[in-house]
């Protein structure tokens, strides 16, 4: 593939709003995970909350959008200037020459939750106020986001579980190479709410304690929400930048919510990304981990890993620090490799003390200063859905 450059990113989660205060968590090693607060909710579990999202509706051109998943695209659209780098890149190229591509797994449902709670007592009607088009609808965060960045050129929402955001990138890779566009805005945006945790929990997914990935009493997820979004452009050979050099997907379709045991799909897509981008296993620094902390995801990717790159490469996963947060798991790890490849900073594994000794893979728990040139994002959805990003500084 034609390598991508990293040319802006911009990540809100439960560790931070803008880079900086994301960067400093990770060095003070300050997770953000906390006992479920979110309305109307009553779980043993933890959660990734992102903070003052009730107090800030959106703008009135915009309303008809309003709904807390926007309101977190909102927050990430606006923070580390992010707007004002694809305002450039829109002189650039022309507003209609650059594509966004926005993974979600469940959108604005939060507004549909209330809208049947408020439904009319006699007809079972909803309420005339609920606006599923623009709030709940699949696209309706890929439509907020190219109208708040007033871009014309291609758009769309992938929907594919937890792998969605990733896939986003090997789409923007793809329509690049077909020549639709110059340059692409690909992101992630879940948030919380009833359907995700209530569910989650019935299939006895989540933790009553902040989750430990690859830890031996790992017992469940604890679910979160972050918005990101990144700038790719084709790159060039002028300064140090951090570039997407490889995309891999697979679906091996093994069970609806269950991997295939010996992480079949996981290592087909990570050796897509490797040899996309022409690189031998061998020479993979680190691995981000989909790492969910649950006994089935972490032994499958444990065993795909040490299949493919062997026992020696390190890896860590960032789901103790924010939390799962489905659909926008993959940008969050996308932007976490940028700015350790910009940084020389390894995240270790947050919240693990005892690594499963059944696991072979060399799990990072304690921080690292490292520079290192190549790192694998991995991200695994439901029904087998998987995707792997390789970036290289």
């Amino acid at each position: 593939m034609t390598p991508l450059r990293v040319s802006a990113y911009s990540l809100v989660s439960a560790i931070g709003s803008r880079a900086e205060t994301t960067l400093a968590a990770l060095r003070s090693r300050q997770g953000g995970l906390r006992p479920c607060d979110f309305p109307e909710i009553e779980l043993d579990t933890w959660i990734g909350r992102v903070p003052d999202i009730e107090d800030r509706p959106l703008p009135a051109p915009l309303s008809a959008y309003d709904c807390r998943n926007n309101r977190l695209a909102a927050m990430a659209l606006e923070g580390d200037d992010f707007s004002e780098h694809v305002a450039a890149a829109a002189a650039l190229y022309g507003r209609d020459r650059i594509a966004v591509i926005v993974g979600t797994s469940t959108s604005g449902i939060l507004e549909s939750e209330s809208a049947y709670r408020r439904r009319d007592a006699a007809s079972g009607a909803l309420p005339p106020d609920f606006r599923y088009r623009t709030v709940h609808n699949t696209f309706s965060v890929a439509d907020f986001t190219r109208r708040c960045l007033g871009l014309g050129g291609p758009a769309t929402a992938i929907s594919t579980a937890c792998s969605s955001s990733a896939k986003a990138f090997a789409s923007a890779s793809r329509l690049m190479d077909a020549g639709f566009c110059d340059a692409a805005v690909v992101g992630g945006v879940d948030s919380l709410c009833g359907t995700t945790l209530h569910g989650f929990h019935a299939l006895q997914l989540t933790s009553a304690r902040p989750c430990r990935p690859a830890d031996t009493r790992r017992d469940g997820i604890s679910i979160g929400e972050a918005a990101g979004f990144v700038l790719l452009e084709k790159a060039s050979d002028a300064g140090q930048s951090v570039q997407l050099i490889g995309y891999g997907e697979s679906a091996d379709a093994y069970h609806m919510s269950s991997p295939h045991p010996e992480g079949a799909g996981a290592r087909l897509a990570m050796q897509d990304a490797l040899q996309r981008a022409g690189v031998c296993p061998e020479a993979v620094d680190h691995v981000l981990l989909h790492g969910t902390g649950t006994l089935a995801n972490d032994a499958a990717e444990d065993c795909a890993i040490a299949s493919l790159l062997g026992e020696r490469v390190g890896c860590s996963s960032i789901k103790g620090w924010t939390g799962h947060t489905l659909g926008a798991a993959g940008v969050v790890n996308a932007i976490i490799a940028a700015l350790s490849l910009d940084a020389g900073l390894l995240p270790g594994t947050l919240q693990t003390q005892e690594v499963d000794p059944r696991l072979r893979c060399r799990i990072l728990l304690d921080n690292r200063e490292s520079a290192v040139r190549y790192m694998l994002c991995n991200s695994f959805g439901f029904g087998g859905s998987n995707a792997t990003l390789l970036f290289r500084r």
